[in-house]
């Protein structure tokens, strides 16, 4: 069965080398991995003043054996639309390393958590790349901008998104390691509850909104950005977050001084995720009750999809409590079954190139999720740098 405008249908059925290397050596030789990430840390970091703090995890390991990536590994095919590319802002690229969260999942949708390096391949432009760090980011602190649509087209559903959202935030928000902030946009954005790990504050923020106004979706995700570019880090010797963002809406933006472009190049900038939930029911197949289907996709809906495809994020679309329950439990489950890789390209970067990035993994019927790709810019003197983060 579908619904459309309320209406019910019956359907059939992605530095300089010589320092990179030098501390590859080390960490091989030593085996003080956390001090000498530490140490490339500060060599990314010279070359990327704009850029917060990398994603890694506690422990990364530096590639030995390049088992992911074998010389007669066979290219993925292309899919990417060259018409797709030309609407994304150019981001320049400075660190040397291209970094890449990459969520896998069967064909059941689960989650697959126990891959190594040698199960993966990256292309570039449809060639092997050579991994240079790997590692698992499940246990990384999260710092989660949560956004709430509350325009006049949300009125209907507002409840609904609001218990949702606070039952989100009390399974995945960890005592004394995780935070989130609230915001929420009608006619502009507004940060309601700044960063905290207070439950009982972020549950009332939540509870104490209303409807109304139009919709500035760009001008929120813009923001939120900006936020996640300096979060509240941990205390200790590894500062390392997950930046998140989640936002509940229809998709619909009205009156957004920000275009799209904008909002996409804050968000993958900050290096951070956006995971979209959809208010939109229209056209949505319910005939399995519990995997609600999406049969046609209106402006709104697409505008969502492209900010969760490009910054490796998802996008759900619930048509009851329940489904919005647990697509918020399937952000949570992704964000701690997700792998960390980076890699150096092997080709040397030329000015506006777009570069496509697809990660293949070992295993029948497994589906690889990341970002698309990069926009190159070689670094000041005409070197190569790198690309921008992998969120």
């Amino acid at each position: 069965m579908a619904i459309a405008g309320g209406k019910s249908f019956e359907l059939s059925p992605r530095s300089s080398a010589d320092a990179v290397q030098n501390i590859v050596s080390y960490m091989s030789k030593t085996k003080k991995t956390a001090g000498a990430f530490l140490a490339l840390a500060v060599v990314f970091g010279a070359a990327a003043m704009w850029a917060p703090a990398r994603q890694a995890t506690g422990s990364p390991q530096p590639s030995g054996n390049k088992g992911g990536n074998a010389q007669g590994a066979t290219p993925p095919a292309d899919s990417t639309s060259p018409a797709d590319e030309t609407q994304l802002p150019p981001i320049t690229v400075t660190s040397g390393l291209v970094h890449l969260v990459v969520t896998v999942t069967d064909k059941h949708r689960d989650f697959i958590t126990d891959l190594d390096q040698s199960d993966f391949k990256v292309f570039e432009n449809g060639n092997a790349q050579e991994i240079r760090f790997f590692g698992k980011e499940t246990d990384l602190p999260l710092r989660i901008g949560l956004l709430l649509d509350t325009s006049n087209s949300i009125r209907p559903r507002l409840s609904f998104e609001q218990e949702a959202a606070i039952d989100f935030l009390n399974k995945v928000i960890r005592r004394n390691k995780d935070m989130a902030f609230l915001m929420t946009f009608d006619n502009e954005p507004e940060v309601v509850q700044d960063f905290t790990g207070d439950l009982a504050r972020l549950t009332d923020a939540i509870h104490n909104q209303r409807a109304g106004g139009g919709t500035a979706l760009n001008d929120a995700i813009y923001r939120a950005s900006e936020i996640l570019s300096n979060p509240p880090l941990p205390v200790g010797p590894d500062p390392e977050v997950r930046r998140v963002i989640v936002v509940i809406s229809d998709g619909n933006d009205n009156l957004s001084d920000h275009a799209l472009s904008d909002a996409i190049d804050s968000a993958v900038r900050s290096e951070s995720a956006i995971y979209a939930i959809s208010t939109n029911t229209d056209w949505l197949a319910i005939d399995d009750a519990s995997r609600p289907n999406k049969l046609h996709f209106d402006e709104g809906d697409k505008m969502l999809q492209t900010f969760a495809d490009q910054t490796g994020g998802r996008t759900f679309f619930p048509y009851k409590i329940d489904d919005l329950a647990q697509s918020f439990q399937d952000i949570g489950d992704e964000l701690r079954s997700q792998y960390y890789i980076a890699y150096a390209p092997s080709v040397p970067l030329s000015q506006g190139q777009y570069r496509k990035v697809q990660v293949q993994a070992r295993g029948k019927g497994l589906i690889v999720r990341t970002r698309k790709g990069y926009y190159a810019v070689p670094s000041a003197g005409g070197a190569a740098g790198g690309a921008s983060p992998g969120n």
